[in-house]
Parts: structure tokens; C-alpha cells; sequence
């Protein structure tokens, strides 16, 4: 529950100083602009109107189909390394994890994961992991180009936190593609609480303006729902996904893990991520959106329905089984147990029942 937003009453719902007409005509005011005031996304999240939010969902959903076609693009998600030289308060794997079974994979064993999910039709491999110093530019470097020269028909995107822009221009130089570095929050205060004193709002926002000066398809994100979140740091967050206007934006619920200070916190929501899928559709109509595998796990259907809500990307698991449980950012995190040809399929068989197809293709940003 957001900290300044109180359960609606369905009788009396408050208009946020809006006059009827501009309620009325909310979700079409905001695809008309490409933008949302803070009082119509007050009213968004908290209206129980259910015609208003699947109108909503319905022109999201249509930007999408109208700029990316019936395609859902699949990336394959390879988490290399869960150890991590962070604090964060709301991540299993942060340093002080006591309990966290950490591993790396190996060069050999990355680019295995890579083999099996191009034989699987993947075109776009995901490279994450915690901001592990065991792995210098040096060794991503040549993981990169190793990938590259392999599959050169390939996206290379690498989420491994905040570097210096010479490591970021290195790797960049070495055949990466794509960036994915959340930014969590775009209010420094809120900032402030989800993470440890050493880390900072500013280095962190001069990472993500260094990644789109470098020429990375960059993508930002935050989740929601998180401890001290409110609608004006919401807000802040969309109005900072239309200055940066990144190539990606990755957004998902809160869900704790207990191992960590937020361990008791409670969750984010299903349905507050949909209609915020459905918002950053409206406001930035050629991003791409995940479904991402935190929404599947706080409801069965969560891609499907995250899809249905303007979304067009998937990240099917290509993590060898035997290290998937153990890269925990958050509690009872679905497919850890699933071979990546499970995976794939069973991706391929969800989309289909809700009528779009899995593009095996690099599903690059459309401008």
C-alpha cells in the first residue's frame, strides 16, 4: 500500500481536484500527451472503476500491438553470480546475507548457457548479476566478445550495476548491446531508505546518462510498491522515465525476501503493476516492457495478464538449474527448478493462449 494513498471507498470516490469530464476521459487524455499529472495518477491507482483501468490496459495494450505487432520478445536471462559488493536493503543478495549460498559461474559454463538458449531459438542473452569484483573488465570484456564472435546475430545486454563510464565504454566497445541498470527511485529521499549510506542517488543517475551517451539501448526500472513509496515518488519515477526516454524500463512488485532489513515488509501488488505497465506504455509508446518473472510469482498468470497490459517481453531463465535457487533477491521466485527448454516452451504456450506469438528474433527497440 502506498504510504500517502488510503483504501478508496467505492462510494465515494475522491477526484484529486479533477473535474468530471477530465476523469472521464483519463486514459485517452494521457495516450493524447504522452504524460500524466500527478492527480491523474493519484486517482489511477486508487479508482475502483473497473471500465476506466481496462480501458486503460486496452490502449496500452494497442500502442503496443500497433508498434511491435502480435510479438513478445524473449531475452535469456543468465545470472552469474549472486555475490555482491552491496548493501541494498530490500535484496537477498546483498553482502550481509549471511545465508545467502553464493556461486559464479564460469566463463565456460556462461557460454554453455548461451549454446543451449541459441539452440532454443534466443537471439538477446541477459548477463546479470550482483556487482561482483571477481569479474574485471578484463573478463567481462572477453565474456562479451566470446559471445559475439559466437552468435553475432546476437544482443549482448549486460545488468551488473553501477561501473565507472570507462568500464562502461569498454564494454560497449567490446560488443555489448544493451544496458539494464534500475534506477529504483527517482526521488533522492526515497533513495536514501532503500539503500545503505555508501551508495548514491547522484552516482547512480550519472551511470544511466553515461550508458545512453556511450549508445547502449538502456533500460531503467523501479519496483513497486516498495517500503516508504508514494504516489508523488511514483510521479517522480514516470516523469523520469519520459526525460531519460530509455529503450527498456523494467518494473515489477516488491516482494521481500526475509533474510534482509525489509524481510517483514509487505508486498507490492498485482494490480498496481499492471496499471503502471499500462501508464509508462501510454507515456513512452516504443519502450520495451517486460512481464517480469516477479509478477509471475504473485499470480500464476502475472506475465499473461502483465502482456495483456502492454508489455512485449519475456526473460525465460538460462541459469544451469543447480545455481537458480540460490540467486534470491526475493522469496518463492517461480521456474527455479525448470530446464531452459521448459522454460522456453512453456513461455511460448502462455503467450499463444492469450493470442500473441514469441518473436525469436533480437526484438530491438523500435523508434
Amino acid at each position: 500500500m502506498l504510504q500517502n494513498q488510503r483504501t478508496p471507498d467505492k462510494n465515494k470516490q475522491k477526484n484529486y481536484g479533477m473535474s468530471a469530464q477530465n476523469f472521464k476521459n483519463l486514459s485517452e487524455t494521457i495516450e493524447k500527451t504522452a504524460d500524466i499529472t500527478k492527480e491523474q495518477l493519484a486517482f489511477l491507482l486508487a479508482t475502483e472503476d473497473d471500465a476506466m483501468i481496462q480501458d486503460l490496459k486496452q490502449r496500452a495494450r494497442n500502442t503496443g500491438d500497433r508498434i511491435y505487432g502480435k510479438n513478445v520478445y524473449i531475452r535469456g536471462l543468465i545470472e552469474f553470480t549472486n555475490y555482491c559488493k552491496n548493501d541494498c536493503l530490500y535484496c537477498g543478495i546483498r553482502r550481509s546475507n549471511c545465508h545467502a549460498d553464493r556461486y559464479r559461474l564460469t566463463e565456460e559454463e556462461i557460454l554453455s548457457c548461451c549454446k543451449n538458449g541459441y539452440e532454443l531459438g534466443f537471439c538477446t542473452f541477459v548477463l546479470q548479476g550482483g556487482e561482483d569484483g571477481f569479474y574485471t573488465d578484463e573478463k567481462i570484456c572477453q565474456i562479451v566478445s566470446k559471445i559475439k564472435a559466437e552468435y553475432p546475430d546476437c544482443a549482448v545486454t549486460l545488468s551488473i550495476g553501477e561501473k565507472s563510464r570507462e568500464s562502461y565504454q569498454a564494454y560497449f566497445d567490446a560488443g555489448a548491446d544493451r544496458y539494464l541498470l534500475r534506477h529504483e527511485t527517482a526521488d533522492e529521499a526515497h533513495y536514501k531508505k532503500l539503500h545503505p549510506a555508501e551508495m548514491s542517488y547522484q552516482n547512480r543517475m550519472r551511470c544511466l546518462r553515461d550508458l545512453k551517451e556511450i549508445g547502449y539501448q538502456t533500460g531503467c526500472g523501479f519496483m513497486v510498491g516498495s517500503p516508504y513509496q508514494t504516489v508523488d515518488t511514483l510521479w517522480e519515477d514516470l516523469q523520469f522515465i519520459r526525460r531519460l526516454k530509455p529503450q527498456m524500463v523494467g518494473i515489477g512488485p516488491f516482494i521481500p525476501q526475509k533474510d534482509t532489513p525489509f524481510g517483514t515488509e509487505t508486498a507490492g501488488t498485482m494490480e498496481m503493476t499492471l496499471r503502471l505497465l499500462s501508464i509508462i506504455r501510454l507515456i513512452h509508446p516504443h519502450v520495451l516492457l517486460p512481464a517480469t518473472t516477479a509478477l509471475g510469482t504473485i499470480h500464476p498468470k502475472g506475465r499473461e495478464l502483465g502482456i495483456l497490459a502492454g508489455a512485449n517481453v519475456v526473460m525465460p531463465n538460462l541459469s544451469p538449474v543447480a545455481v537458480r535457487e540460490k540467486y534470491k533477491l526475493y522469496d518463492n521466485k517461480i521456474c527455479t527448478g525448470d530446464e531452459a527448454a521448459e522454460c522456453r516452451f512453456c513461455m511460448q504456450k502462455r503467450m499463444e493462449s492469450i493470442g500473441y506469438q514469441v518473436a525469436v528474433n533480437r526484438g530491438d527497440f523500435q523508434p
